[in-house]
């Protein structure tokens, strides 16, 4: 499990991530990419952790990102997205 303490592994996860929620279109892959990309960082810039500590490094940052997303990007609460125009008038 020595590979999930290297940092590429961790931003080509967010990377495949963050793909992902193209195909997947939620807040949940987007969130879980952002925090895998940070660990990666993390990782890069010297952290030294145990693999319990990294997952738990990793669940908090997937935590912070999503309700992030959520706050920023998510519609109101009751409000429905409409159009008054159409793109071909």
């Amino acid at each position: 499990m020595m590979w999930l303490q290297v940092w590429w592994v961790w931003i080509s996860f967010g990377l495949v991530l963050g793909i992902l929620e193209i195909f997947l279109p939620s807040f949940v892959c987007l969130g879980f990419g952002i925090a895998a990309v940070l660990t990666g960082a993390l990782i890069a810039i010297g952290l030294s952790v145990s693999l319990p500590q990294l997952f738990l490094i990793y669940a908090i940052l997937s935590l912070a990102s999503w309700l992030l997303l959520r706050r920023f990007l998510q519609l109101k609460s009751g409000s429905v997205k409409t159009f008054d125009q159409d793109i071909n008038d």
